[in-house]
């Protein structure tokens, strides 16, 4: 049995739609070969699946004897998939060429890795998050405990799954702002993590409250995430509730197109009522959790007004025209103008770090610019009563 590329491709087209597109290349791993003394069978890869084209002038679209026949070449038992002849008129499997009867099986696996097959029938759990699941012996198969991802199943096995018990967040609320089809706005408290940083967390994140209302990397530990602010910050976050528009606000934050306002209180009292700082900011070497002021560092730019100060403390607008990690901790430590209650670059403790982001402006989808506000906290108005 001899077959040209030109053969392969012409048989290949009367079961597959734009078959000759295929190249030579494409069609891998051939292999010729005989299940009985009176036909042939020749066996290859293409773009990853597994075809069988058998020349057979005895078969008559017999579909038990086709299957045997194939069989004996179906060493790895994967589940037989006899194609119809789409250029025949009648409902056939044959293909009559240049004189000769052929068929052509797609061969598939019945079989799923362990963590796809989980994946697939529980979505609201992250591939990777089964992953760790399997390897920290929490699945079994048929009795057996397995802790390898990548172990092979197929729809007849009985698995047993103990997960670990999670903290249940149904109940906690946040205060939202504002809310229509597209974005959520909340006004986040300060000592709650926009995000969890790993996989798994049993700490209640802004991500865990913006999941009940987008569809945005819902398997992930960031739905509805777009920008970030400190645990120790509070004030305005936008969540985003679809892709679309997740692609939107993201490229307004990368592309510096907000506009953001935030208010400190400083445990000491610029020298300058009103300027910018413009100072470029990088990791600490030293400390690679932190952030300094640093030649080699990513530009960094804050403008800042003092709006009221007292004997101990200034209470200061800020104005971020860069979005750096840190920024406005290091550009007011630099200025000896540490934050009220900041534990990384403050020195006087306090109940809380005294960071506000008080006000977003961003474009939103059918809403144009906007505006959001989150009011400041009670305790700053403390520390400045009249």
């Amino acid at each position: 049995m001899k077959l040209s590329h030109s053969d392969i491709i012409s048989i290949l087209s009367a079961y597959i739609n734009d078959a000759d597109k295929y190249s030579y290349d494409d069609i891998k791993k051939r292999h010729l070969s005989q299940p009985s003394t009176h036909n042939f069978a020749l066996s290859f890869e293409l773009k990853k699946d597994h075809y069988i084209i058998l020349r057979d002038n005895s078969a008559f679209d017999d579909l038990n004897y086709l299957e045997n026949e194939i069989n004996k070449l179906n060493d790895k038992k994967l589940k037989i998939n006899l194609l119809k002849n789409d250029l025949s008129n009648l409902t056939t499997y044959a293909l009559f060429y240049k004189g000769k009867e052929y068929y052509l099986a797609k061969l598939q696996k019945t079989t799923k890795r362990l963590d796809t097959y989980l994946y697939e029938h529980y979505k609201e759990i992250s591939r990777s998050r089964w992953q760790k699941y399997i390897k920290d012996s929490r699945v079994s198969i048929n009795g057996k405990t397995i802790t390898t991802p990548s172990y092979e199943i197929d729809d007849r096995a009985i698995i047993d799954i103990k997960l670990p018990e999670e903290k249940k967040f149904e109940k906690e609320k946040l205060d939202i702002l504002y809310l229509d089809d597209n974005v959520i706005v909340i006004n986040k408290p300060a000592g709650i993590l926009t995000h969890a940083k790993g996989t798994e967390s049993d700490e209640f994140t802004v991500a865990d409250f913006f999941k009940r209302y987008s569809t945005y990397a819902l398997d992930t530990n960031r739905a509805g995430i777009v920008h970030r602010l400190d645990r120790d910050t509070s004030g305005v976050i936008i969540g985003a509730r679809n892709n679309e528009t997740a692609n939107l606000l993201k490229k307004q934050f990368a592309k510096r197109l907000t506009k953001k306002t935030y208010i400190a209180i400083t445990t000491g009292i610029p020298k300058l009522e009103k300027a910018r700082i413009d100072l470029p900011i990088a990791r600490n070497p030293k400390k690679p959790a932190t952030f300094k002021i640093s030649s080699n560092g990513k530009v960094a730019i804050t403008d800042y007004k003092v709006l009221k100060i007292n004997e101990n403390y200034a209470l200061i607008e800020l104005m971020p025209k860069t979005g750096r990690t840190h920024q406005l901790r290091v550009h007011l430590n630099y200025i000896n103008c540490s934050i009220l209650g900041d534990k990384v670059y403050g020195a006087k403790k306090a109940d809380r770090m005294y960071l506000h982001a008080e006000k977003l402006e961003i474009t939103i989808p059918n809403k144009g610019r906007i505006t959001f506000e989150a009011k400041l906290p009670k305790e700053f108005k403390n520390i400045f009563k009249k």
